[in-house]
């Protein structure tokens, strides 16, 4: 009878791990970025119609890297529970905060129970009433999760678009400053990255009770144009 072969529980976490990051590093980068009337979403992203970047319910919405059919499972679950939570108590009671918990609680799962883990990184953002109240929840692919407050970054080369946003970020941001700042750490110093190269949303606290609005095409090349 031959023995069954044994790798440490040690190894196999930071294998998962490693298979993770990599398919994550694969893809392009996506920023959460706050200004002073919301949360603006932009992401590297050519496709016309398969978003990055989704409205969850009222003042949340939903943006993934990696593994596009993962992340858009994980769209469509959020919508569910969000419309069903809103219906069932009131649509204040639907709040990014329980969301984010219930993607960890199932991204944690899958990366310890599944043989493969999600190749995904996503973020829960919600606009508040005022910007004390805005949130945005990063979960990695192993359910941790990282209450951020000035931005976040995911997926691609996340350290170096980090620092860059880290040395250009300051509070008060207007829209075109925060899109301005968000596109150049993206893009780096050695690109240039154009409108049809991006998807850009928002979530704003002027839009009333739909917070999201996609900001697209022309709006989009005025934007960068005057940032």
């Amino acid at each position: 009878m031959s023995m069954p072969f044994y790798v440490a529980p040690e190894q196999v976490m930071k294998d998962r791990a490693d298979y993770a990051r990599k398919g994550i590093a694969r893809g392009r980068s996506l920023v959460g970025i706050v200004y002073d009337q919301g949360i603006l979403i932009v992401a590297e992203n050519t496709s016309r119609t398969l978003h990055k970047v989704s409205e969850i319910y009222d003042r949340i919405a939903f943006a993934g890297v990696g593994r596009y059919n993962e992340f858009d499972q994980l769209r469509v679950a959020g919508v569910r529970h969000a419309d069903t939570k809103g219906y069932a108590y009131s649509r204040e009671d639907v709040d990014a905060r329980s969301l984010a918990n219930v993607y960890a609680q199932f991204l944690g799962q899958v990366f310890t129970h599944e043989m493969k883990p999600l190749e995904v990184e996503i973020l829960v953002a919600e606009v508040g009433s005022d910007a004390a109240d805005d949130r945005l929840y990063h979960i990695l692919y192993d359910g941790s999760v990282v209450d951020e407050e000035r931005f976040t970054v995911l997926g691609g080369e996340a350290e170096a678009i980090s620092e860059r946003l880290g040395a250009s970020w300051q509070p008060g941001l207007s829209r075109g400053d925060a899109l301005g700042r968000a596109v150049a750490g993206l893009a780096g110093s050695e690109r240039t990255l154009v409108p049809e190269e991006l998807e850009v949303a928002e979530l704003s606290r002027a839009n009333g009770r739909r917070a999201f609005r996609r900001i697209e095409d022309a709006e989009l090349a005025e934007l960068l144009g005057a940032s």
